[in-house]
């Protein structure tokens, strides 16, 4: 009795601030003001609205791919580190996430800008100035920046964790480090691989705030025409349908990274050493 004493209060907060809000989402979708039961989402169905849900997917998974080349071997680097070297490399891997988020994507802005540092640079070598900013590359770039913490914490967890006696029998039985490393470490830390994939892609392909700031406009996705019809245009009921639509994604894609991470597994504990 006491144990489910303790469980009430964390199921109405989740009722309160979860269910009640999507079933209003799901809601004002189906309501639009010719009638029409899911009149919105066929607005969403039309080309101009799919091209902005497809761009946004695939902004999103070159940014988690740029966050995977760029965060494993920080992962990697990290777990054979001693105590000293790794509590420093971590703490510089978590300071920015100290800072607010629009404060972060605000600094590329003095960054990226024509008379900005990278620019300023490129001038004082010589060279002509480029358009940096309002780009799908500055997008990607914020993007990186700020969710590829989320890439090297789940990959240096599993590394860190790994058993390293699987290692040195791979050694003593003559296994090249290439070997060690794509036949077994990596295998092994397939659940931090995919851990990153998922808590990088979902901000990724939902965010707003980004595209606005570096996209000035200019990169459309999906978060923004979210956003404009709910603060801008008023039309809460297409809004919704986007928000649901986007949230099917969302869940799409958690299920097939889930399905994946059990598929390694699988293929983990069966067959990493043969």
């Amino acid at each position: 009795m006491t144990r489910r004493f303790f469980v009430y209060p964390y199921a109405v907060w989740i009722i309160i601030f979860t269910v009640i809000p999507l079933l209003l989402i799901v809601y004002y979708s189906v309501q639009s003001a010719d009638g029409g039961l899911l009149s919105n989402y066929k607005r969403v169905l039309e080309p101009i609205y799919l091209n902005v849900v497809w761009k946004s997917i695939w902004l999103a998974v070159q940014s988690t791919v740029m966050c995977f080349i760029l965060g494993y071997p920080i992962g990697y680097i990290l777990a054979g580190k001693d105590f000293d070297t790794r509590t420093f490399i971590l703490f510089l891997v978590l300071v920015p996430m100290w800072m607010n988020f629009l404060l972060r994507t605000y600094a590329w802005l003095t960054i990226l800008e024509n008379n900005g540092l990278i620019n300023t640079l490129l001038e004082f070598f010589g060279l002509e100035k480029r358009t940096l900013l309002y780009t799908d590359q500055a997008v990607i770039l914020g993007m990186v920046y700020n969710f590829i913490p989320f890439m090297i914490l789940p990959i240096y967890t599993v590394l860190k964790k790994m058993d390293t006696r699987i290692i040195e029998a791979a050694q003593d039985l003559g296994a090249s480090p290439r070997k060690i490393f794509f036949r077994i470490v990596f295998p092994l830390s397939m659940p931090g691989v995919i851990s990153g994939v998922t808590m990088v892609f979902m901000p990724a392909v939902t965010t707003f705030v980004i595209s606005n700031l570096l996209g000035g406009g200019k990169v459309i996705l999906i978060g923004n025409i979210i956003e404009r019809q709910f603060l801008n245009v008023g039309d809460w009921g297409f809004a919704s349908a986007l928000s649901v639509v986007m949230m099917a994604i969302v869940l799409l894609s958690m299920g097939i990274f889930s399905l994946v991470d059990k598929d390694s597994d699988g293929e983990d504990q069966g067959g990493v050493l043969y």
